[in-house]
């Protein structure tokens, strides 16, 4: 990845970050630590790998792009805003009683949404069905979607995998953000669901792990899957939730807290600096 885009990515992502602090300060509620994370990744599917018009979001030959872990959708949002889905300003309005912007994602109201998600394990696979139903229908689409680590110790998710392969969808990019904290605290002492790279492959994957706050590995990772034939691929992204925020980071009480007047200044000046830098 040349520089010039590297740079680019990386406003994108802080952009992101922005967005995920100040709808979910708005809001007074929502899922910041696990948006956060995601950030990077989500800059990297919009800003750089799907194929999408915003000003065109049912466009049939469109990439999709499903958000299983569906609690995480302040940074989805924040994603499709900057790149001009719907008004950024309207990322204020997350989870008011008349906005748009509910707390899970919504295919019937955001522009963007390509799935309806929520309930966790069953993203992944509506995911494997539009794979599927692309393949049959011989389209040059590719399905991408985004897990969270505590979510596939749902076992809808693995019936999802063992459907993948057994249709060989080596159009499906599988993301999982292993950043070990979910709700209860770290995946590995709730329920430990290591060693997820043999796990993946025993049920038929092609599997990377990479950093998925650094976006050369990521970059490096999504070439692998454009050239992987005949399996599914597993992106395995080692994370820290929170990423971008200082006090944020690697603390599972921000899984689903929203930010206090003073977290919100502290955060957003933090951002802020790192924009600023990256702009300069």
């Amino acid at each position: 990845m040349n520089a010039d885009m590297k740079k680019e990515l990386q406003i994108f992502a802080t952009q992101i970050r922005m967005g995920i602090i100040e709808s979910t300060y708005r809001a007074q509620s929502g899922h910041p630590g696990g948006s956060l994370s995601a950030a990077d990744v989500f800059a990297y599917l919009y800003g750089k790998e799907m194929r999408y018009r915003a000003d065109e979001p049912k466009w049939e030959d469109r990439d999709r792009m499903v958000l299983s872990k569906g609690h995480c959708a302040p940074g989805l949002y924040s994603a499709l805003a900057y790149k001009g889905f719907f008004p950024v300003e309207d990322l204020k309005t997350l989870r008011r009683i008349d906005s748009y912007l509910q707390g899970h994602p919504n295919m019937n109201t955001v522009p963007g949404i390509d799935m309806s998600t929520g309930s966790l394990g069953q993203g992944v696979s509506a995911a494997a069905g539009m794979a599927n139903a692309a393949k049959y229908l011989k389209k040059d689409v590719n399905v991408y979607t985004v897990l969270g680590d505590g979510e596939i110790q749902e076992g809808q998710v693995w019936e999802a995998f063992m459907y993948a392969a057994h249709y060989r969808l080596d159009n499906l990019c599988v993301i999982i953000d292993f950043n070990n904290l979910q709700i209860d605290g770290r995946t590995t002492d709730v329920m430990n669901v290591q060693p997820i790279d043999e796990k993946l492959k025993a049920f038929g994957f092609e599997v990377v792990t990479v950093n998925g706050n650094d976006l050369d590995e990521l970059d490096e990772a999504f070439e692998k899957f454009h050239a992987n034939e005949g399996k599914p691929f597993a992106i395995i992204m080692k994370t820290l939730k929170g990423f971008g925020v200082s006090f944020m980071e690697d603390q599972c009480g921000w899984h689903g807290k929203a930010p206090s007047d003073k977290d919100y200044e502290t955060a957003m000046a933090e951002l802020t600096a790192r924009l600023q830098e990256l702009e300069a």
